[in-house]
Parts: structure tokens; C-alpha cells; sequence
């Protein structure tokens, strides 16, 4: 059994978490987020506390035990997602790289013929700073990975100048060009 999925999800103060039928509510400061139960699982919902447990049955079978943690998890991260919310942030680099946000459209030149766009979907939020630096924000954990990992991908950081869309804290390993290679001979 998954040591993960074994620990109960703790409810913090603020969060109300309700069950109807085969879905989670889960309400909090930061929005509502909601969770479709897995007919293989029971939760128990006890005080501030939901305990994920697989039910009899299926605990011998391979796929129920592969997803046991990761239900526990992701539970967890919507809990987590509608207190205090999930944020990511970019930084573009390079000569003429910026952004600029109109709306729920982010407008990238990034060094291309033509100018990138990329609209938001619902429930994510983009601050613009300096047009070099963007903050991601969402209560879901999975879509605000998933928007800064497309928005990357506009113009991945290359390794000889170390150009491109970037984690604030991404260390790009930087290759040496040509003309150290031809040194060395």
C-alpha cells in the first residue's frame, strides 16, 4: 500500500470541504474546486479530516494500487489549491523579448516574424511585470503547471546564449559555441 495515500488530508481552517453524491466540494478563500470520486474508493470524512481507502476487494488489483497516492495527492492539492493557491512565475530573456497582457491574452515577441499569443484559460490569472517577468496564478495545481509549461515551450531557453522563456529560477546549462571547440586543437 502507497505510504501517501495511508495519510489523512487535513482540512485547514477556512476550508469546507462537503460530499455529494460522487463529488468533492471543496470551498475555500481563494475559489471552489470539486472532485469526482473513484468508484475504488471509499473516503471517510472525519472532523477535519477525508481518509482516502481503497475498498475491499480491489486492494489486490494493480491499477487501484498505482492510483491510491496519487488520489490522496491530488485531494490534497485542491485542498491546499483553494486556501492559499498555486503560482508560478517566467522570465523572458533576451534582446527585444517582452510581454504584454490585453485581457486574458498574453502577446509575446519573442525574436519571431510575428508576434505569439496565448489566451488564458478560466480560472488562471497573469500578472506582467517589466514585460520581462510573468506571475502565474490559479487554485489548480495541474492547470497552472500546465499553462507556464505552454507558454515555455513559445520559445524554449536555448543552451549557447541562454535565450528564452524560462522558470525564474531555471538553471540553463550553457554549451560552448563553435570557436571554443576549435580551440582546443
Amino acid at each position: 500500500m502507497s505510504r501517501i495515500g495511508k495519510k489523512p488530508v487535513v482540512i485547514p481552517a477556512g476550508v469546507k470541504v462537503t460530499k455529494e453524491g460522487t463529488v468533492l466540494k471543496i470551498e475555500g478563500g481563494k475559489g471552489k474546486a470539486q472532485h469526482n470520486m473513484d468508484p475504488g474508493f471509499e473516503y471517510k470524512m472525519e472532523g477535519n479530516t477525508i481518509t482516502v481507502i481503497p475498498k475491499p476487494g480491489v486492494e489486490a488489483n494493480n491499477k487501484w494500487k498505482a492510483l491510491f497516492g496519487m488520489e490522496r495527492a491530488v485531494i490534497n492539492n485542491k485542498v491546499l489549491g483553494v486556501l492559499e493557491g498555486y503560482v508560478k512565475v517566467l522570465v523572458l530573456k533576451g534582446v527585444g523579448y517582452r510581454a504584454t497582457l490585453a485581457g486574458t491574452t498574453l502577446n509575446f515577441t519573442l525574436g519571431f516574424s510575428h508576434p505569439s499569443e496565448y489566451k488564458l484559460p478560466p480560472g488562471i490569472t497573469a500578472v506582467v511585470d517589466n514585460q520581462t517577468k510573468i506571475t502565474i496564478s490559479g487554485i489548480d495545481k495541474h492547470m497552472v503547471g500546465k499553462v507556464a509549461a505552454e507558454i515555455k515551450m513559445l520559445k524554449p531557453p536555448e543552451p549557447y546564449q541562454g535565450k528564452g522563456v524560462m522558470y525564474e529560477n531555471e538553471k540553463i546549462r550553457r554549451k560552448a559555441g563553435k570557436s571554443a571547440a576549435g580551440a582546443k586543437k
